[in-house]
C-alpha cells in the first residue's frame, strides 16, 4: 500500500517525461543516478519515532517505523555457516530499511515452532533481550503465520514483523516508477490480507443473531458482517484494480518490446543477486549513469539502455530487479510482469558477487526463482553469461575457487573497469546472429540501406564501387526483403 508504510519519498524518474528540473536547473553536472542517491541520503527515517497504529480507508496496520531492532532466526537444515550467513543478510536487510540492529539469535530446531516460530525458552531470553537493549522491534528470519506474529507480540510487548514484511518495506522505499509503486502496493496488500487483525468489539459493524446474549435488541440483528469482513473486502476490490493497472502497463512493455523485436534489436537482460554490482555492470558498459548504491534492492525500476558490439550491432541491456533467498512469493507475483522482462530476453547477463560468503548460494537462489516463471510460461530460459563481478574486492583464493565452480564465467570489476571489454566481447559471441545471408550493391541514394545493414545486421564485407555500396552481410529477414531489389544475385541466399 502507498499509504502503509513509513518510507522516503522521490519522483518518479523511470520512464517518460519528468516534471523533476534538469541536472542544469538543479545547479551541477551530476547524473540522474547520483541525484537519486543524493536524495535517498538525505531522507532517512527519523530516530525516535515510535511503533503505532494507524487506520487509514478502514484497515488497521502496523506502521514500519523500523529503528532499533533485534533479529532471531531459526536453523532447521543446512551448516551453521549458512544460518548465520542467512541472519547476517537479515542484518544487511533491516540496516538497508533505516534500522540499527542490536543483536541477533540462532536457535536450532526440526523446524519452527508453531505457535512462537521459537520455543518458550528462547522467547523468554529474547524478551530479556529486548528489554535490556530497549528494542522496539524484533524481526524473523522467516515468514510468520498469524498466529505466530500475535503470539510473539504479547509474549515480547514489541512489534514483531517478519522477512518478508521487512522487505516489502525496503521495495516500498525504493519505488520510483508508477508500476514499480503499483507492484509494490500489490505484493503488500497480498501479503496483508490473511494477517488483518480485529481490534476488539469497536469493530463490529452489526449485530448477528442473538449476538452475544441478545443484549443488541430488536432491529440490530443483521448479517452480521465485521470490520475485518468490510476491510478484506475492499483490500480485494483495491487489488484487483491494481492487477488491471500493471496488466495494462505490461501491455506497453510489450508493445515497447514488440517493436525491438520487429527492427531485430537483440535483448540482454542483467539479473542477479541483490547487490551484486549490476547497476555498477550497466553503467561500465554503457555508460547510463543509472543509481548505484552500496544497499541491498538499490534498484527496483528496469532501466534500459542501447549498446553496440565491437562489429557494431546494436543490442539492448536492461538492469532488472535483485534476486534474494527466499523472495516473498507475493513479490514474485507482483513483480511478474518485470521478471518476464528477463525471460524474454536473448541472453541472460547473470551478474555474481565475487567477494560474497556464498556466491554459489546466490547463482542458485536467482536461478531456482527464473527456472520457476520459465516452467510457468512453459519455455527454456535463454542463454546465460555468468560474470564475476567485485573483481578488485574479492580475494585471489575466492576467485579461484569460483573460477573452478564457474569455469564459463567472465571476471570483472565495474568500479576499475577490469574486465569490462571481456564481458562485451563475450555478449557479441553469444547474442543471435542475423539469419539471412545477403549479398547486394545499394546505390548510394539509398544509403539509409546500408546505414540500417551495420546497426541491425552483420555486415561482412563492405566495398564502394562506382555504382554504389557492395554489401555481403547477415541481416533479419524484414531488411532482407527491403535489400530484395538489390541483391546481386537476384534472390535472397
Amino acid at each position: 500500500m502507498a499509504e502503509a508504510t513509513d518510507r522516503t519519498t522521490g519522483n518518479n524518474r523511470a520512464g517518460g517525461a519528468s516534471d523533476e528540473p534538469s541536472t542544469q536547473q538543479r545547479g551541477g553536472n551530476l547524473s540522474a543516478g547520483e541525484w537519486e542517491l543524493e536524495d535517498r541520503a538525505a531522507l532517512r527515517r527519523v530516530v525516535g519515532l515510535s511503533t503505532e497504529l494507524s487506520d487509514i480507508t478502514e484497515v488497521e496496520y502496523r506502521r514500519l517505523r523500523l529503528e532499533n531492532v533485534v533479529l532471531v532466526g531459526v536453523w532447521t537444515e543446512g551448516t551453521s555457516a549458512q544460518a548465520e550467513e542467512s541472519l547476517n543478510e537479515l542484518a544487511r536487510l533491516a540496516q538497508t530499511a533505516g534500522s540499527t540492529v542490536l543483536e541477533g539469535f540462532i536457535q536450532r530446531r526440526d523446524r519452527p515452532d508453531s505457535a512462537t516460530y521459537v520455543g518458550s525458552g528462547k522467547v523468554r531470553e529474547l524478551a530479556e533481550t529486548v528489554r535490556a537493549t530497549g528494542a522496539d522491534t524484533v524481526i524473523a528470519d522467516g515468514e510468520l503465520a498469524p498466529g505466530q506474529l500475535r503470539q510473539l507480540e504479547e509474549k515480547l510487548k514489541v512489534k514483531v514483523i517478519d522477512r518478508t514484511a521487512l522487505i516489502l518495506d525496503i521495495f516500498a522505499q525504493h519505488a520510483r516508477s508508477k508500476e514499480g509503486k503499483a507492484q509494490v502496493e500489490l505484493a503488500q496488500l497480498q501479503y496483508l490480507i490473511p494477517r488483518l487483525r480485529g481490534w476488539g468489539e469497536a469493530l463490529s459493524r452489526q449485530t448477528g443473531g442473538r449476538a452475544g446474549g441478545g443484549s443488541g435488541g430488536v432491529g440490530l440483528r443483521g448479517p452480521g458482517e465485521t470490520k475485518l469482513e468490510t476491510d478484506r473486502r475492499r483490500i480485494s476490490k483495491r487489488v484487483a484494480k491494481l492487477r488491471r493497472e500493471i496488466a495494462g502497463m505490461n501491455t506497453i512493455r510489450q508493445t515497447k518490446r514488440g517493436r525491438r523485436v520487429a527492427n531485430a534489436v537483440p535483448s540482454v537482460a542483467i539479473v542477479g543477486y541483490t547487490n551484486a554490482g549490476k547497476s555498477s555492470v550497466l553503467n561500465a558498459i554503457t555508460g547510463a549513469g543509472v543509481l548505484v548504491q552500496d544497499e541491498l534492492f538499490a534498484t527496483l525500476d528496469p532501466t534500459t539502455r542501447r549498446a553496440v558490439t565491437p562489429d557494431r550491432r546494436e543490442y539492448t541491456l536492461t538492469d532488472t530487479v535483485g534476486f534474494v533467498r527466499h523472495l516473498p512469493h507475493q513479490l514474485v507475483d507482483a513483480f511478474r510482469s518485470t521478471l518476464e522482462e528477463a525471460a524474454d530476453a536473448d541472453l541472460l547477463l547473470h551478474v555474481v558477487d565475487g567477494a560474497d560468503a556464498a556466491p554459489e548460494e546466490q547463482v542458485q537462489a536467482v536461478r531456482d526463482v527464473l527456472r520457476g516463471i520459465a516452467e510457468e510460461r512453459d519455455e527454456p530460459l535463454p542463454p546465460e553469461l555468468l560474470v564475476i563481478n567485485k573483481a578488485d574486492v574479492a580475494g585471489e583464493v575466492a576467485l579461484a575457487r569460483l573460477g573452478h565452480l564457474l569455469p564459463d564465467a567472465v571476471v570483472v570489476s565495474a568500479q576499475t573497469g577490469e574486465g569490462v571489454d571481456a564481458v562485451i566481447s563475450a555478449v557479441a559471441e553469444k547474442l543471435p546472429h542475423p539469419e539471412v545471408l545477403i549479398e547486394a550493391l545499394v546505390p548510394y541514394t539509398r544509403g539509409e540501406l546500408v546505414a540500417r545493414a551495420h546497426t541491425e545486421g552483420e555486415v561482412l564485407v563492405e566495398e564502394h564501387v562506382a555504382a554504389g555500396t557492395r554489401l555481403s552481410a547477415r541481416v533479419h529477414p524484414g531488411l532482407a526483403n527491403a535489400l530484395r531489389e538489390f541483391c546481386t544475385n537476384g534472390a535472397v541466399v
